[in-house]
């Protein structure tokens, strides 16, 4: 028996839509599954589960076999309509519901999908639980299936909760209002929520990629394309700007200059400041494999330690509550300020910014200005399967060589993708020279051994 969930990766579900395992058989035989795990665990009744979806053109169909599937069980299932994966957290922890559920892929292009599912805590599921539901769905017979699944109403109260829980993180005085944004919201669930945040809130924005189609989400935009809301931020003098993946659990930045600045600025700047408010545990933030070795450097310069996890926000929140540290995230943009919400939510991190700019009276700019990032490179490898890297001698002895090159001045991580078919290698040092000729080196390998054919 499998200790290691096969379905389930490092955030969720995720596939192409239409294809197992997001076909609709098998999500209504997910939905289905879940219910009788709920079933067996959840104590309270009726059982009830809150879901959200974002913007592709497949997450409504995915969301309807989904509810069918939980409801041919007994659950009751409450819609959220498009509303963000930490806005559905924040939902489920505040109403009480046994679950929250998401259907999103994230930062991942249209095509893609991806059932992300929540502990009644707002938090991932525990693989032990991802084992389980994934035994169930074995067991499962679709022989019940509904088939056209009935339409899903949304609950219009459910997104207002979520803002007003959002509003009210600003304290009063503050002045945020004084600030000029720019935001792009990837064409995802942030279109739905941030113009009505920042208009509560008073902010001036110019908002960029707010009109989903169904086909564009994330396409050339949003966190994994900062530099056009970059570009924005400096052409049109803005205080700050900011850019959202397709669910809006990662944000990345972008001085008045039209410097980028990713989840490794940001922890410097709230780190520094919860320092000198003595607000920050532990004296430490918990990073992860690929958190630039100048983080650590600039941190310890200040008595700051960084505590590395496995690659994914859930590693990086084990830690913190293991630890009792309340400042930890990403590089890519997922930051989790642990005292107000253990869900990596840019909305967020994008107020906690603002709060800074305010308190301190400075600039992104001046707020990071003590970290010097290591030239680093991340090279994306399509794989037709993922064999222990280790036991390739072309990709180990390529790593080998380059860990002898760098010695302690540099770092490398090659690693698969929990999400994708893709090894992910992760270069840095203070040679950007060797850190690209290393990485090329690496990437080759991994490319001669295991792409696609």
């Amino acid at each position: 028996m499998a200790n290691k969930p096969q379905l389930f990766g490092t955030d969720g579900v995720r596939g192409v839509a239409g294809h197992y395992p997001l076909d609709a058989e098998t999500v209504w035989k997910l939905g289905r599954a879940l219910g009788t795990v709920l079933g067996k665990e959840a104590s309270a009744r009726p059982l009830r589960v809150v879901l959200g979806e974002d913007t592709r053109e497949s997450s409504e169909w995915i969301s309807r076999a989904l509810a069918s599937g939980l409801r041919s069980c007994g659950v009751e299932v409450t819609y959220a309509g498009v509303l963000t994966t930490p806005g559905v957290a924040f939902l489920t922890r505040h109403h009480g519901f046994a679950a929250g559920v998401v259907v999103s892929a994230s930062h991942n292009p249209y095509e893609d999908n991806g059932i992300k599912i929540l502990s009644a805590s707002g938090m991932k599921l525990p693989e032990t639980v991802e084992l389980e539901i994934e035994r169930a769905l074995a067991r499962t017979d679709s022989a019940t299936r509904e088939s056209p699944e009935a339409p899903l109403e949304p609950a219009p109260q459910l997104l207002n909760d979520y803002l007003e829980f959002l509003a009210g993180l600003v304290p009063d005085g503050a002045r945020l209002a004084r600030f000029r944004l720019v935001v792009d919201c990837a064409h995802g669930a942030a279109s739905r929520v941030v113009p009505d945040l920042l208009k509560r809130l008073g902010v001036e924005a110019r908002i960029l990629h707010a009109a989903p189609s169904g086909r564009n989400i994330n396409l050339g935009c949003g966190s994994l394309h900062p530099e056009i809301m970059a570009q924005e931020t400096k052409a049109s003098a803005a205080d700050l700007g900011v850019a959202f993946d397709g669910d809006v659990d990662r944000a990345i930045f972008a001085t008045r200059q039209g410097r980028i600045a990713d989840g490794d600025h940001v922890l410097y700047a709230c780190a520094r400041h919860l320092q000198q408010s003595k607000s920050l545990r532990g004296a430490s933030v918990v990073g992860t494999l690929m958190t630039n070795l100048g983080l650590e450097l600039a941190l310890g310069r200040h008595g700051i330690a960084l505590k590395r996890t496995a690659v994914g926000d859930k590693y990086v929140l084990e830690e913190m509550l293991r630890s009792g540290i309340n400042l930890g995230g990403e590089p890519s943009g997922h930051i989790i300020f642990s005292d107000i919400s253990l869900a990596g939510d840019g909305l967020i991190t994008l107020l906690q910014v603002l709060r800074l700019l305010d308190e301190t009276g400075e600039s992104l700019e001046e707020l990071v200005r003590g970290l010097k990032q290591f030239p680093q490179i991340i090279r994306n490898v399509r794989v037709r399967k993922k064999p222990p890297l280790e036991s390739i001698p072309g990709i180990a002895q390529a790593i080998s060589e380059c860990e002898r090159d760098f010695g302690e001045r540099g770092r490398v991580v090659v690693r698969y993708s929990g999400t994708e078919k893709v090894a992910r290698v992760m270069v840095e040092a203070e040679e950007a020279e060797a850190v690209e000729r290393h990485a090329a080196r690496i990437a080759t390998a991994i490319d001669s051994a295991l792409g696609p054919r």
